[in-house]
């Protein structure tokens, strides 16, 4: 049991007062050590964590939880809709949608031709519940695709893919002409594949921060989108939204086996797998780095306590020649270590925090989208790996003093009082 006249020597030895008044800027040290481990592992942890989730969330703003595909040599869904209404009745899942995917090059009012992605889904004021979140992210016109002619022939184009097309709404909006070579089979007179060529009026722009949507993706009615791909009335797949997002992968497994062969489910986990397992390797990675920044902190407790056993050396003589036990000198320096470790974790654990929120709310590290697929460094700081982060510190704080502690309770009085 700690009683008072071990706190207060073990205070007035940190404070290390007379002529020995340096060892207080050692301390300062010993601390400031911890404070930059933990904050640092911290702050780092947190870009992790910001990634994964910001990458996360946006990469499934366009993409559902899962997509029903089928092998084949057309890889098209026929008879969807009685395929959809089996999906729909499996446990876990709340919506399933019709998609259609394909490739066309398109241009604008110039003669620059792009290399885009042409996804049909159904419109904004479609009856069914919507699959994603692609709709809310209109800046410009809206997922209706009501084009000037009626028919329902509107494109949503990507924020960046508008920009090198000069292509955005109007009355009446510019015209996207776009070409492809799906679903086409070779001329018998002429024995070559002859593209087929669509007008599009673009009727809105969206923006979801994630570059592979902004930079390359239009989005059309999906019957117009059917017919542009050639498939009739068959689509490329069905998209699922189930209830929990992190128990897609199950669901999807219930979705497969019951609908067997050709059907095969791909969820967003496996879709992107290997950008987030280098994300994975990339945390733990960053954590065993920074946690060597948290043992060289320790080390420096280690000296700093060492040096001032040295110090005290026939001070701590003279407590055992008047009566100190061993255990009271040992807590005398285990008091020492535990408020270093406790004021640097706390320092540390705040000034991390409070860089995080700095960093992730005014945005202060931009990133190159075509790069990172994000346009700055987000930071999402959990209470769990933060707790996490300040017992490591601390934990490792305190077992740094073990050694230093027990050097100074083994100390004989006489030898100690005789050291000069």
């Amino acid at each position: 049991m700690v009683n008072r006249l071990e706190l207060e020597i073990a205070w007035r030895y940190l404070r290390s007062r007379g002529r020995t008044r340096w060892l207080s800027f050692i301390s300062l040290i010993a601390i400031g050590g911890i404070v930059v481990g933990v904050s640092a592992l911290i702050l780092i942890i947190g870009v992790m964590n910001g990634l994964q989730t910001d990458l996360r969330e946006k990469i499934l703003v366009g993409s559902p939880d899962f997509r029903v595909l089928v092998f084949g040599d057309d890889l098209k869904i026929n008879g969807w809709r009685a395929v959809q209404a089996k999906v729909a009745k499996v446990d876990g899942v709340v919506a399933v949608a019709p998609f259609v995917l394909t490739q066309a090059l398109a241009k604008a009012r110039s003669d620059y031709t792009e290399s885009v992605s042409i996804s049909g889904i159904e419109p904004t004021d479609s009856s069914a519940r919507h699959v994603t979140s692609i709709r809310s992210h209109a800046i410009m016109g809206d997922f209706s695709f009501n084009s000037s002619d009626g028919k329902r022939r509107g494109a949503v184009v990507g924020k960046l893919l508008a920009e090198r097309l000069s292509a955005y709404p109007g009355k009446p909006g510019t015209r996207l002409t776009m070409i492809t070579a799906a679903g086409l089979k070779p001329d018998a007179v002429l024995g070559m594949l002859i593209p087929r060529v669509a007008e599009f009026e673009v009727t809105g722009v969206f923006e979801t921060g994630m570059y592979e949507y902004d930079n390359a993706y239009v989005f059309v009615d999906l019957q117009v989108a059917q017919e542009f791909a050639g498939l009739d009335s068959a689509v490329t797949g069905l998209e699922v939204a189930t209830a929990d997002r992190w128990a897609a992968p199950l669901v999807a497994e219930r979705v497969s086996t019951d609908l067997g062969f050709p059907f095969h489910t791909v969820d967003w986990q496996e879709q992107n797998s290997s950008l987030f397992r280098a994300l994975k390797l990339e945390k733990l990675g960053m954590g065993v780095i920074l946690l060597l920044i948290i043992l060289v902190a320790a080390f420096n407790i280690v000296s700093t306590l060492t040096m001032v056993v040295r110090d005290k050396t026939r001070e701590i003589g003279i407590l055992k020649a008047m009566g100190a036990t061993e255990a009271s000198i040992r807590r005398i320096f285990l008091i020492q270590g535990t408020v270093i470790g406790c004021v640097g974790t706390l320092a540390g654990t705040v000034l991390g925090g409070a860089l995080g929120l700095l960093v992730d709310r005014y945005r202060l590290i931009t990133l190159d989208p075509t790069v990172y697929f994000i346009d700055h460094l987000p930071v999402r700081l959990e209470l769990g790996d933060t707790a996490l982060m300040a017992l490591l510190g601390f934990a490792v704080a305190a077992l740094a003093t073990l050694y230093p502690a027990r050097q100074a309770s083994r100390l004989y009085p006489i030898e100690a009082i005789r050291d000069e």
